[in-house]
């Protein structure tokens, strides 16, 4: 299993996207988790603009995705997407560690 978190290239363009929109084009995507949530962890999105000393960051199509240390183990080779549905549309993660999930997906267990 990879250790790295990776942006698929519609999420990369998603951020890019927004990135331009603020005047901003080096703006970074950052996931972290946090406890809570309906399956016992959340996913937590934001942008930033600089990466901390201790980050994990990867890159796709230009656009660096940014993880912190404490929350790389809960989603070490996971996969970040963006998805458009009648639903909405929204970041998803596809999380090879989550053992379930909840229905809104932005919530998990291991």
């Amino acid at each position: 299993m990879s250790e790295v978190v990776t942006l698929t290239p519609a999420a990369a363009k998603r951020v890019a996207t927004i990135a331009a929109k603020q005047g901003k084009p080096g703006l970074k995507l950052r996931l972290a988790v946090d406890g809570g949530g309906c399956a016992g962890f959340q996913y937590k999105f934001g942008l930033e603009e600089a990466a901390a000393p201790d980050d994990i960051a990867t890159e796709t199509d230009g656009v660096t995705l940014l993880v912190d240390p404490v929350s790389l183990p809960l989603i070490a080779g996971a996969q970040v997407d963006y998805v458009e549905s009648l639903g909405g549309a929204a970041f998803q993660v596809k999380n090879p560690n989550a053992a379930s999930g909840c229905g809104c997906g932005t919530s998990f267990s291991v």
